[in-house]
């Protein structure tokens, strides 16, 4: 499924979106260039969720967590580290059926998840993003709403 967005806050509004189809469990893996909207649609996701915090990129501390009463969220970004690095990090330790996974730059880990959802952002244009969304272990009715 692919979405185009046409500024930073259609992309936002994209992550509240897909917010919603998000359970305790599900893993996401935020794929795409430097600027291309990773961050931002995390924002929307985070904002969806219910979550208050103001929300930064994770590129130099590679994690941060979000938590209220029923959810806890992981925010991680990979991009400054090695796949071996990634492997030091001992991430599937940290997964829980009571969390959610954000991975930017995910690809360096996502053998170690059985499902998860892979979104990659692509430039068109100066604000202009082009969004494509792939399962691994879900059905395709998880994420068919969001485009409603």
């Amino acid at each position: 499924m692919k979405i185009k967005t046409s500024s930073y806050i259609e992309t936002i509004r994209l992550g509240e979106r897909f917010s919603k189809v998000l359970k305790c469990g599900d893993v996401v893996i935020l794929e795409g260039s430097l600027g291309g909207g990773k961050t931002t649609f995390a924002k929307g996701i985070l904002k969806g969720l219910g979550f208050k915090k103001k929300v930064i990129s994770p590129s130099f501390t590679l994690m941060h967590s979000y938590v209220n009463k029923n959810l806890e969220v992981y925010h991680i970004d990979l991009y400054r580290l090695k796949r071996k690095e990634v492997k030091d990090l001992y991430i599937e330790e940290l997964y829980s059926k009571k969390s959610i996974f954000l991975i930017e730059w995910g690809d360096k880990i996502k053998n170690i998840f059985s499902k998860y959802i892979k979104v990659s952002f692509i430039f068109l244009g100066e604000n202009l993003r082009l969004i494509n969304f792939c399962l691994k272990g879900y059905d395709r009715e998880k994420i068919k709403s969001i485009c409603d």
